[in-house]
């Protein structure tokens, strides 16, 4: 990979990751879009990892919090309130986990096209828009409960679908139970952390049995990259939500889904896998 290369990658997932726009999607249009190669498992596992230490690093209160909840559960004490958080993040997790564990064994990259992600990215930010104009306002992550974080769960499955937008897709649904933006903005971003975390370790299993796991200048530069950018996305975005709506994101959505329908109806893209030919 070239410095031009690695440089976009870190960038377009740092960026992407945690904002409601399918980071997936960013990075599956980024070889079609440059002729490049995809990046490399190892560089894919380093980038990941650079936004998980992100949200890590934005959210170290609660993740102290989980981790004082965890302690709390496996010592039998479910009854505080961050006992009951670790409990919701696995909850909310579960689900997610079990499904990606399926679509690795069994889909692989079947969905990875070009007419998929346009229309999961225009349909799920409509989605994301109904959510945000027509939810209640009024509860915050205190009031999570069991039922509400299992639908949340449940709706997280559906990013598996590139262009959907892990956590657009969670947001869309803590809006429709009524949380607040920045709340449900914030659940969702902690929710990410063991989705990413198994990720990055199921692919680095696979990597080891193959016996090509080697941390690279290059990965570890990606990752520093990758971290940085989702820092500041993750800022930007909570500061926003805080006063405002995701109508940005709906918009951006929108008119990607838009250009990509064109690309594939007008040019005859549709059904062409994303990516089979590139340049080294």
């Amino acid at each position: 990979m070239t410095l031009l290369h690695i440089l976009t990658v870190a960038l377009v997932q740092g960026i992407t990751e945690f904002l409601p726009i399918s980071s997936q999607a960013h990075l599956i249009l980024v070889p079609q879009a440059t002729g490049w190669c995809d990046q490399s498992l190892v560089m894919d596992i380093a980038v990941h990892l650079g936004t998980l230490f992100a949200v890590v690093l934005y959210f170290w209160r609660d993740c102290l919090a989980l981790a004082r909840g965890a302690g709390a559960v496996l010592r039998g004490r479910v009854d505080g309130n961050e006992a009951r958080l670790a409990l919701y993040v696995v909850i909310a997790t579960l689900p997610a986990i079990a499904a990606g564990f399926a679509v690795h064994k069994w889909a692989g990259t079947s969905l990875r096209s070009l007419t998929v992600i346009a229309w999961t990215t225009l349909l799920f930010g409509m989605a994301l828009w109904a959510a945000d104009r027509w939810g209640a306002r009024a509860l915050r992550l205190a009031e999570m409960n069991w039922g509400r974080a299992l639908i949340i769960g449940c709706a997280q499955m559906l990013a598996l679908v590139p262009g959907t937008s892990r956590s657009g897709v969670t947001m869309t649904a803590a809006r429709m139970l009524g949380f607040e933006r920045d709340e449900a903005a914030r659940f969702s971003l902690l929710i990410a952390m063991p989705v990413i975390l198994g990720a990055a370790t199921l692919a680095g299993l696979e990597l080891v049995e193959a016996g090509s796991l080697q941390l690279t200048a290059a990965a570890a530069l990606a990752a520093g990259l990758s971290l940085v950018a989702a820092l500041g996305a993750i800022a930007a975005m909570m500061r926003w939500l805080a006063r405002a709506s995701f109508a940005p994101f709906v918009i951006y959505r929108l008119i990607l889904g838009l250009v990509l329908l064109a690309a594939v109806y007008g040019f005859g893209f549709g059904e062409a896998k994303l990516a089979t030919a590139c340049l080294q």
